[in-house]
């Protein structure tokens, strides 16, 4: 029987060593750079909004599997949406990674990064798989994010 902890694991490793949307976008509206200094992770993530919607979006940077894992998998996730349906993921994403596998979320509404529900196990790594999503936030509160202090998961 396949175990949901060896899903987990496996899906983490496949975007932690594949990310999906993985580059600068050159024609970005938007962006938001983030730091965890704990561990070092760093993240600058790219938005393209076309009628208040997230056309594109893309990242770079250097962190652990969890945050390359979640960073890849929050792309997937938000692309195509409205920025109003980005912000209900995004606060849905943190009510399940801070709440745990027990919490009160809308799977629904998260769909495929319910997996990473996971990481709620890990206190120490929770950090890790929040940061693309504060940056991502940032950048959708302000379009250029320009001249602002990246987004710390201190």
């Amino acid at each position: 029987m396949y175990d949901l902890q060896e899903l987990y694991q496996e899906i983490v490793l496949d975007h932690s060593r594949k990310p999906r949307n993985f580059g600068k976008l050159e024609d970005a509206t938007g962006t938001g750079e983030g730091f965890n200094p704990l561990c070092g992770d760093q993240i600058t993530l790219y938005l393209k909004i076309e009628d208040d919607t997230i056309s594109d979006i893309g990242f770079e940077g250097v962190g652990c599997a969890i945050s390359k894992a979640s960073a890849s998998m929050m792309t997937q996730g938000v692309k195509g949406k409205s920025t109003e349906e980005t912000q209900r993921i995004f606060e849905e994403f943190r009510r399940m990674i801070t709440k745990g596998t027990d919490g009160d979320y809308d799977a629904e509404l998260l769909g495929d990064l319910e997996i990473l529900s996971g990481v709620s196990q890990y206190p120490a790594r929770i950090k890790c798989a929040v940061l693309s999503w504060h940056t991502l936030k940032a950048a959708l509160n302000d379009s250029l994010n320009s001249g602002k202090e990246p987004v710390s998961t201190e």
